[in-house]
């Protein structure tokens, strides 16, 4: 029987501890022998990365005790972290990141003891130090290749990123100058090494300011002499108005990439020789998307027939497999509706991570010979009843210009409660971050956090996402404060008018990127009750000089009209409600810009609340984190759509 209550106010099962329990998703996938090993948060950890491997019984073994945390700082964002040698002997041989000190680390998990990690590279005091990403080992030579930042000053823009050998026996442990340096770091971003078969020629991938890798980016190819150096470095393809976002070998050794020559990234076979091209499925989809950070994988090559593992689609990517000689695409069965940009091969076998609406994200794998898919990683049982899962609506929505724009809608929803029959639901808009990056009907029990007890959330896809094409990301080229503003609005307005959402219960949250774009929209509409600005980008003059190099030069064409633009600059039109949540130790987003914002706003009599954390970074990942920052846009919202929320502490709102 289904009892009437208004929104916002229905109990729910999913509290805040529960939806920061389960926060996070498995990354960066591997095959070592006959294991998967992959990373995994853990929140309740102090948010650590810990290293896991599923021995071949399926039993999941964490790696690595406490404190240690698989996690490398390469372009703050991240990049692939560890990797494994199978041996004949004693186990498998581990190369890791750990987060504390950014050293690469060898470990073996097999030996006596086993003993502890020992380090391969030297600490720097030298700006942000010494970092490494996508380790490759090469035995043969005794070195593990992988990319090599390396602060030369103060400044997060004084570093340089080459191609590195490190020795496997310590030597570089206490001394730089016995890292070898494969590449001349005449470029200003590179991609780890992809080795062919023979283990004769290396691809990597390449970029410089002030491009982003989804761009351009160029190819680059070099011979490998028996001692281990690059001849006859060259680009075979890409450049600056052309994206590749990944490359890799065939067993064959055929080299394959994904580019966006066409407006949509699609597989390519490339002539080592002369840069030829060929799209092995053209197609308006995307079989790549924005690379952030280096070791993101959309495709693999799967075993020594010629097929080619690939994750593609519009908005949400699936999972499929591709013949190259025929062009014939054949996607995997079962339930899951998104897969995420890290893929492991074994044998015929190729491993993703992918979710669905009544699912979060799990490891799944299918069988390229048998076409049998299954989740084959630890998934723990439902934490609640799935009926309190919202359903998302995947809606295209018309805004200024009759441009598209695509966004998930998710009502609230309860099993046993419905709202007066006069009454319309309030709504908050989900900007995300990026602003290059993109959302797609998942299960997130932060959504369903608040559907479940009333309250309806939208996330747009605004113009500049991924996942739609070329022309679709670029409508935010100088546009940023304008187009994203506006298609949220488009959403928000045209959810009001339909009857969908309650006009005078509209808010709007978003971190990073999207926390510019939710402060703008404070600024810029008079559309929305209240809004919640997470880690945001608030000053373009500030963010040039005090953000990571990688966006260091992102955003040249916003200075000239920062008055415009700027939530900074316009700081003074703000006049709902808002919280404002920051990690303390964000190197991307710094808590200088949150500060100068707030002291634009002291003396207003603005209503809000400033909620700072110790440890965190760009994206909270402690538990305690997460449900402090939960329960307190809960009751922002309550106060400002009036209806009780008992269940969480209130939220004092200063002006």
């Amino acid at each position: 029987m289904v009892s009437t209550a208004p929104y916002g106010s229905w109990p729910s099962p999913i509290g805040a501890a529960l939806a920061a329990a389960l926060d996070g998703r498995p990354e960066h996938l591997g095959a070592v022998g006959g294991e998967l090993w992959w990373t995994e948060p853990r929140p309740a950890e102090g948010g650590r990365r810990a290293l896991v491997r599923s021995r071949a019984d399926g039993a999941a073994e964490t790696v690595l005790p406490a404190p240690w945390n698989v996690r490398s700082r390469v372009v703050e964002y991240g990049g692939r972290p560890w990797a494994g040698l199978e041996r004949p002997a004693g186990g498998p041989l581990v190369l890791f990141v750990d987060f504390a000190d950014q050293r690469l680390y060898a470990y073996e998990p097999d030996a006596p003891g086993p003993p502890a990690p020992r380090p391969l590279t030297p600490l720097s005091p030298v700006g942000g130090g010494l970092r490494w990403a996508e380790p490759v080992p090469r035995p043969e030579l005794g070195e593990v290749w992988c990319v090599l930042e390396e602060f030369t000053g103060p400044l997060p823009t004084d570093v340089r990123r080459v191609l590195a050998a490190v020795p496997l026996d310590g030597s570089a442990a206490a001394d730089r100058s016995a890292v070898r340096e494969l590449t001349d770091g005449q470029h200003r971003f590179t991609t780890g090494p992809r080795l062919s078969p023979d283990r004769k020629r290396v691809a990597w991938l390449v970029w410089d300011h002030p491009r982003m890798p989804w761009d351009g980016t160029e190819l680059r190819l070099a011979d490998v002499t028996p001692d281990g150096a690059l001849t006859g470095v060259r680009t075979v393809l890409g450049g600056p108005g052309e994206s590749v976002a990944q490359a890799d070998w065939a067993a064959d050794g055929t080299l394959l990439a994904v580019s966006d020559r066409s407006g949509w990234w699609n597989p390519y076979r490339v002539d080592p020789a002369g840069g030829e091209a060929v799209n092995l499925c053209p197609r308006e989809e995307e079989f790549g998307g924005a690379l952030w950070k280096p070791g993101l994988s959309w495709f693999a090559p799967v075993g020594p027939d010629g097929l080619v593992a690939v994750l593609h689609g519009r908005g949400a990517s699936v999972l499929g497999v591709l013949d190259p000689e025929s062009g014939d695409l054949v996607d995997a069965a079962g339930p899951w509706t998104s897969w995420q940009p890290t893929l492991a091969v074994r044998g015929s076998r190729v491993a993703g991570v992918a979710a669905s609406p009544r699912s979060g994200y799990e490891i799944v794998e299918l069988d390229t010979g048998t076409g049998h898919t299954r989740a084959v990683g630890p998934r723990a049982a439902e934490p609640v009843d799935p009926a309190y899962y919202p359903e998302p609506q995947s809606r295209t929505f018309t805004g200024p210009e009759d441009r598209e724009i695509h966004a998930l809608v998710y009502p609230p929803h309860h099993p046993g409660l419905a709202a007066p029959a006069d009454e319309l639901p309030p709504y908050v808009v989900w900007a995300h971050g990026g602003p290059t990056e993109h959302v797609v009907p998942v299960l997130d029990l932060h959504i369903a956090y608040f559907t479940s007890r009333g309250i309806g959330v939208v996330e747009v896809n605004y113009g500049g996402s991924t996942g739609y094409g070329r022309a679709y990301r670029e409508r935010l080229r100088e546009q940023w404060g304008i187009v994203d503003v506006e298609d949220c609005a488009a959403v928000a307005k045209a959810l009001a008018d339909e009857g969908t959402a309650d006009p005078a219960r509209l808010a709007i949250r978003g971190g990073s990127a999207g926390g510019w774009t939710t402060a703008a929209s404070l600024a810029g509409t008079r559309l929305y009750a209240c809004g919640t600005v997470i880690y945001p980008v608030l000053d373009v003059d500030g963010i040039a000089a005090e953000t990571h190099d990688l966006e260091s030069r992102y955003l040249p064409d916003l200075a000239a009209r920062r008055e415009r633009r700027s939530p900074l600059a316009r700081a003074d039109r703000v006049g709902v409600p808002f919280l404002l949540l920051q990690g303390l130790d964000d190197p991307v987003c710094p808590p200088s810009q949150a500060e100068r914002f707030l002291a634009r706003i002291a003396g207003r009599g603005v209503p809000h609340a400033y909620l700072a954390f110790a440890g965190e970074g760009h994206g909270f990942r402690r538990a305690e984190t997460m449900v402090r920052a939960l329960e307190a846009e809960l009751s922002l919202y309550a106060q400002v759509f009036g209806f009780a929320r008992p269940d969480v502490p209130p939220l004092p709102l200063a002006p």
